[in-house]
């Protein structure tokens, strides 16, 4: 008996691994040997290709094609319409699945709509892409990044609101309370 929910309209294959709790939503294909923990949304019209790792609680927002080659940790965010890559050149007459390059999307961060990932680039603890973005390098922890290509306009709290340094390196969050060090062009929450 399954223990999550998956729409009439959704195709799953064999050999996934789908966590409790988790709902797909409606013209989704989850593709054979991918893997999604507990409690993930997947809207509508979403490939997960095989390969795929979803954390716990990953939110894949509609019109989202997961290629083979990215893992999303737990608790982030994938914007309506936003775009992972696996080929750095990819031909239509020349196959290239062993030249496939990795993508990790670490703990806690979230990508806007319609943003792309280019392959082979991590995307740190709670950064923050906005919508629209072209990321082309790897992404710090708690980074802000926007623009083509994105570039890094400040820092984000684990809540997603900006963080402001002091002279000290020092930020509170104003949602949560929590403290922020900024330290060599690094953010540890100290709260």
């Amino acid at each position: 008996m399954k223990n999550y929910f998956a729409h009439e309209t959704a195709v799953i294959d064999e050999n996934c691994e789908i966590g409790s709790g988790t709902k797909i939503w409606h013209f989704s294909h989850i593709m054979s040997n991918s893997k999604m923990g507990e409690k993930c949304n997947i809207g509508q019209n979403v490939v997960v290709s095989p390969g795929v790792v979803l954390g716990t609680n990953v939110k894949v927002q509609n019109n989202v094609s997961i290629y083979s080659g990215v893992i999303c940790q737990d608790d982030v965010f994938l914007g309506p319409s936003m775009v992972f890559t696996n080929v750095i050149n990819p031909r239509s007459a020349i196959i290239r699945k062993d030249e496939y390059k990795q993508t990790l999307v670490k703990k806690g961060a979230s990508i806007g709509a319609n943003a792309t990932i280019i392959c082979g680039n991590e995307i740190g603890e709670y950064a923050m892409i906005g919508a629209g973005a072209v990321v082309t390098k790897p992404v710090l922890p708690y980074a802000l990044v926007v623009g083509n290509p994105s570039k890094q306009i400040g820092w984000i709290s684990e809540y997603g609101q900006r963080l402001n340094f002091d002279e000290n390196g020092l930020a509170v969050c104003i949602e949560s309370g929590e403290k922020y060090q900024l330290t060599s062009n690094k953010v540890v929450k100290i709260s």
